[in-house]
């Protein structure tokens, strides 16, 4: 009896589409569409002299959220974090010069600045011609991004901040040595860094504070220490390194950004990161009153640990931005 019943079920589904292939028509074009949105494209574009590559998922209509990594890493560790967006979102992760698998010139050759950086992000979101979007910015990625905030607000509709700070307090005592360089650049003390791009300082950032270390998987670490160790790249990160005193004295102007242009932030935290304390999250409410905080129990890398949860709290809060 079930054969017969699975059988006519078959004969009338087939005598259906026989008579209404448009509708078999829309229901494969429905498939492909969704399939296009949640695929990762991986791309390259030539930005500011240099070959950039970038991860890129969703509507080419929907809104776009640009997403900005941080040391030592690369759009890789969006890996989790885009498929959740992509729904409904156009998400685009590109790799900073000198990291993942963008071009990374020697640091004789190209100037390893955040201004540069910044200039090189600027290059690629006018090459990709867009015109507004929202920013999420880690790590390394929050400088690069608040300066690209500063010279185009009208371009933004909202900020995630992950672990990426704007404020003295955030600092934490491992900035201590690299401190110390800032105020003796001499070659003593650039050597005495050289440790920070080792695979055990890597190991390091993405394990302190995480309360169940099997949740980071060994591949994300392992990729950044690849191209930490390419042939001169050490250089190139103690010159960022060294550099980074102008992101310190660029706070107080992305702080006045925050007061002036008010924009709706999100700051999700690893409440246990080593580099940044929860006082640089709680310091953006200060400034920004539609600035929104949120703590997860966790480590520098928090999308190593949390991302489906920090991937639902920035759902909600993008559904609430201007499109």
């Amino acid at each position: 009896m079930k054969t017969i019943i699975k059988t006519t079920a078959v004969l009338i589904a087939s005598l259906y589409f026989a008579v209404n292939p448009a509708s078999a028509q829309s229901n494969q074009t429905s498939k492909n569409q969704i399939m296009e949105t949640s695929s990762i494209h991986y791309r390259t574009i030539k930005a500011n002299g240099l070959n950039l590559f970038y991860r890129e998922a969703g509507s080419n209509n929907a809104p776009v959220i640009l997403l900005l990594h941080g040391y030592p890493t690369s759009s890789h560790m969006f890996r989790n974090l885009i498929p959740l967006l992509s729904g409904k979102y156009h998400v685009i992760a590109p790799d900073l010069p000198g990291f993942g698998y963008s071009d990374a010139p020697d640091h004789q050759q190209f100037q390893y600045t955040f201004d540069n950086l910044a200039k090189t992000m600027q290059a690629f979101i006018d090459e990709l011609g867009l015109k507004r979007f929202a920013l999420y910015v880690f790590d390394y990625g929050a400088p690069t991004g608040f300066r690209l905030a500063l010279a185009n607000p009208e371009k933004i509709t909202g900020i995630i901040s992950q672990n990426g700070n704007a404020y003295e307090e955030g600092l934490s005592k491992e900035w201590n040595p690299i401190q110390k360089y800032w105020q003796d650049p001499s070659q003593e003390n650039r050597d005495a860094l050289k440790d920070f791009v080792s695979k055990e300082s890597t190991w390091y950032a993405y394990h302190q504070g995480v309360s169940d270390p099997s949740l980071i998987a060994p591949e994300a670490y392992t990729l950044d220490q690849h191209f930490l160790d390419r042939p001169g790249n050490i250089e190139i990160q103690l010159d960022l390194v060294k550099d980074y005193r102008t992101n310190v004295q660029l706070y107080p102007k992305f702080q006045a950004y925050f007061r002036e242009q008010k924009p709706k932030t999100l700051a999700v935290w690893g409440n246990k990161d080593p580099y940044f304390l929860p006082a640089g999250a709680e310091a953006y409410k200060r400034d920004n009153p539609n600035a929104t905080v949120k703590f997860y129990n966790t480590g520098h890398f928090a999308l190593e640990t949390h991302a489906k949860e920090i991937g639902s709290d920035i759902l909600n809060f993008l559904d609430g931005l201007p499109k």
